[in-house]
């Protein structure tokens, strides 16, 4: 079992981030077996689809990877490295560019969604990240990847390009990676609005819970949560109809690692009074440290750059018998 995921560097990482990947990204490398690994990247190259500013970009592939490794990426245990330091990455990417069909791509959701009516002023790169990120799996013959639902359909169009490239050239090369879906992770949604995901791009700070708030803030955010006057019902069931108290409620048990059921179990009957000191000191509890660990690592960011150079090294390894491989079928290997 091989299972590779990316993550694209931004800063500002929040508690959505946290329950909704980084956390299932260390249960992963926590249960590899012997021969079984997790190789886990910041996809720099694919932040270029969008206008980028350098330091920015810098900054926040550092800052990511220190978070990473703050929340408990072990790069002993796992292989932690940036894209752009595996250049097999875009060497693939162009091979499969030959592979990989217009329509394939213009079909895709997401180009739909990002381009909207303004496709011709959308960067190439925008167009065909999905064939880096078949590039990106493929390369490692992953035979796991973590999606989430709006990333299920790039995951089948990197099983399309393998299974045309294998056919097409008349070998056995690329893996078809599986999805992995962890029912565990769970959808972290505003503080402000039980509608919207939690995003660092909401312009209201109260919205989320940055992963570098301070106790006091983190109490005081929560506090302020929106809910409703009603008191927490018996079962989870009942809370379809209140995003905000079922939002709470499932932040509550991703972060005590206990069902909703478990939580309203406990909490049934009471009112938001009780739940919300008691939210925010779970919450204390289990970001403080990764906060504390986070801010020593940016204290010292030659040192996470030097991790990142040290996965790089390993996952190229790795990735150079796929990428000549792939380089000899297409006749280019002379």
């Amino acid at each position: 079992m091989r299972v590779v995921s990316g993550i694209q560097p931004t800063g500002n990482l929040h508690l959505g981030n946290y329950l909704g990947a980084i956390k299932q990204w260390v249960a992963m490398q926590d249960a590899m077996g012997p021969g079984e690994e997790c190789l886990f990247f910041l996809a720099d190259l694919h932040a270029l689809s969008q206008p980028v500013v350098a330091a920015e970009l810098t900054s926040n592939s550092i800052e990511m990877a220190a978070t990473l490794l703050a929340c408990g990426i072990d790069p002993d245990r796992a292989i932690l490295f940036n894209q752009a330091r595996v250049p097999a990455h875009s060497e693939l990417a162009w091979i499969l560019g030959g592979t990989a069909r217009m329509g394939w791509l213009n079909r895709m959701t997401q180009w739909k969604d990002k381009a909207g009516k303004s496709g011709e002023s959308q960067s190439v790169d925008l167009f065909t990240y999905p064939v880096l990120q078949a590039a990106d799996v493929l390369l490692y013959q992953a035979t796991h990847v973590p999606v989430g639902d709006d990333q299920k359909q790039h995951l089948e169009l990197a099983r399309d390009i393998a299974t045309k490239f294998n056919n097409d050239f008349g070998v056995e090369l690329f893996t078809l990676p599986e999805p992995f879906i962890s029912k565990a992770a769970p959808r972290i949604m505003s503080l402000r609005d039980g509608s919207a995901k939690m995003s660092k791009s909401d312009p209201s700070d109260g919205s989320r819970v940055n992963l570098v708030d301070s106790d006091d803030l983190i109490v005081q955010k929560l506090k302020k949560a929106k809910t409703d006057p009603e008191p927490l019902p018996a079962t989870f069931a009942e809370l379809a109809d209140r995003p905000e108290a079922r939002n709470l409620v499932v932040i509550y048990s991703a972060l005590a690692g206990i069902t909703t059921d478990a939580v309203m179990a406990e909490y049934g009957g009471k009112g938001f009074g009780v739940f919300k000191p008691a939210l925010a000191d779970l919450t204390v509890a289990m970001l403080g440290p990764i906060r504390d660990r986070l801010t020593a690592l940016l204290d010292d960011r030659a040192a996470v750059s030097g991790a990142l150079a040290k996965g790089g090294a390993r996952a190229a390894a790795i990735a150079a018998p796929t990428l000549a491989a792939a380089q000899r079928a297409v006749g280019l290997h002379v």
